[in-house]
């Protein structure tokens, strides 16, 4: 197999452009990359607003039937082959990953992996049953079957750019559709341009993937352009309350995976030092920046001080600093903006009567591992998703009050409890009001073969990936044959 692994993402091919057919300037202009940990320049790629939208719509749906109509096990060749060209050119993909979006390397490596198993899964859609014969009234034949919406508009975010813009992307091309994939423009690298360059060597035919970061004004003109049949969208609550009305609106599909206020359930019978281990990986990992994070430790007030003492021991331990220097486990948050959310939250909830034991102030991007102790309803840090590398502990004295703390949150993303009684565990996560549910095990957790997805503040009750995938990327038609036609009394 012939795949470049030290140039493949060569800036000369794609510098100042966007992936339409292929690579071209946009008429909206350009827009500067630069690393989160030390502001320098990465790149320049083009920046799409609504006439390149527009433009990306119009070529896409010119493009669809003809994918539609291909074969899908030569559907499911490409994926694979663009599967293998991502993990192929891992070691070089993953440094952009780093660079861009603030990730260690263990992070980035995690997405490259994920990447290419969410198109792997994808490809076994090309190939899958499609249809169910029906009972009918006549002597008709009846049957019924799943068809692509025809273009799927896909907008990702900066945290997990990559992942959270191929499971959208792969699944709606293999079952027929084309793509026009809005990536965040503070991670168009690793949101937008590895996977054009990987599907562009894979032979995806011309047209049927078109990537055009941009804004928010490219994102409502994604959502409301008549050539677009779907939406997914993965982001902010309020960015995803936005986005389901404008859909809504042009009677678009939508499909919303959005934040969470995620909380892990220790119970009294758990042993410390595991809990704690989970409470910091859910809570600290990519420094807070994932929907799934840990949002609220809940511990049970009989183990609460043995857990929170190797919490905080744990965040003392974490180096922050550049990813780069492979020597830190966080890296700088993505913008000074959301430093200061990440502070006024903190500080919101030392001044109403929580405890500040570790962290909780910034060194310009990079925020330590935090841990507020103490924390109750009414404080910021009980009530809003932190996007933050902070463990915010409450204490529960019984099953029932550690389940309704849990179900307070108008998110409903991710829970986990952790237990020595794998059936209490069970009858306690039986209870919370979530999307996903994780037994012995912290919040973040995603991957190629799950629906994916939540309810309330956290989605509109739609997932991405695993069976759910045929549900959200393709719509059912019902077909009825007679072998003539008859007259009518009419």
């Amino acid at each position: 197999m012939n795949i470049q692994t030290h140039t493949f993402i060569d800036a000369g091919r794609w510098s100042g452009r966007a992936f339409f057919g292929g690579w071209d300037r946009t008429e909206a202009g350009t827009i500067n990359v630069t690393d989160p940990a030390n502001g320098t320049v990465l790149a320049s790629v083009g920046l799409g607003g609504p006439a390149d939208i527009a433009r990306a719509a119009g070529e896409a749906r010119a493009a669809q039937k003809a994918w539609a109509k291909m074969l899908g096990a030569e559907r499911a060749r490409i994926l694979n082959r663009a599967a293998d060209l991502l993990e192929a050119n891992g070691a070089e993909l993953a440094l952009w990953i780093m660079k861009e979006s603030g990730s260690i390397h263990q992070k980035a490596m995690i997405e490259i992996e994920h990447g290419a198993l969410f198109i792997r899964h994808a490809a076994t859609l090309a190939t899958a049953p499609s249809g169910m014969f029906l009972p009918g009234m006549d002597d008709r034949e009846n049957y019924a079957r799943r068809v692509p919406h025809g273009v799927v508009g896909v907008i990702s975010p900066f945290n997990f750019p990559l992942v959270l813009s191929v499971r959208s992307i792969a699944a709606a091309l293999a079952v027929g559709n084309a793509v026009v994939h809005k990536p965040d423009p503070r991670t168009p690298i690793s949101g937008g341009i590895i996977i054009a360059r990987i599907f562009e060597e894979a032979g995806l035919p011309a047209g049927i993937l078109q990537i055009v970061p941009g804004g928010a004004d490219a994102g409502e003109a994604l959502c409301s352009d008549p050539n677009v049949a779907m939406i997914s969208f993965t982001g902010s609550a309020r960015g995803g309350a936005k986005v389901g009305e404008i859909a809504g609106r042009n009677l678009k599909r939508v499909q919303l995976e959005l934040g969470g206020k995620n909380a892990l359930i220790i119970l009294g019978d758990a042993d410390p030092d595991v809990a704690a281990s989970n409470a910091a990986w859910g809570a600290f990992l990519h420094q807070g920046q994932i929907c799934m994070a840990t949002g609220l430790v809940l511990i049970d007030e009989k183990i609460e001080q043995a857990v929170t003492d190797r919490l905080v021991a744990k965040a003392a331990h974490l180096p922050v600093g550049d990813p780069s220097s492979n020597q830190v486990a966080l890296g700088p948050i993505i913008s000074d903006a959301q430093v200061t959310a990440i502070q006024a939250i903190v500080d919101d909830a030392v001044a109403k009567g929580a405890r500040l034991l570790a962290g909780g102030r910034s060194d310009g991007r990079f925020y330590p591992a935090t841990v507020l102790s103490g924390v109750k309803p009414g404080m910021l840090a009980f009530e809003e998703e932190v996007f933050g590398p902070v463990a915010c502990i409450v204490s529960f004295r019984s099953d029932e009050e550690a389940i309704a703390l849990a179900n307070r949150s108008d998110y409903g993303l991710a829970a986990g409890v952790i237990s020595a009684d794998i059936g209490r565990a069970m009858a306690v996560g039986e209870e919370l009001e979530v999307g996903q549910l994780h037994i012995n095990d912290q919040t973040v957790n995603g991957g190629p073969y799950a629906p994916f997805g939540g309810r309330g503040k956290s989605g509109n009750g739609t997932r991405v990936g695993g069976p759910a995938d045929i549900e959200e990327f393709t719509q059912w038609q019902w077909v009825s044959v007679k072998k003539t036609a008859t007259p009518y009394p009419f």
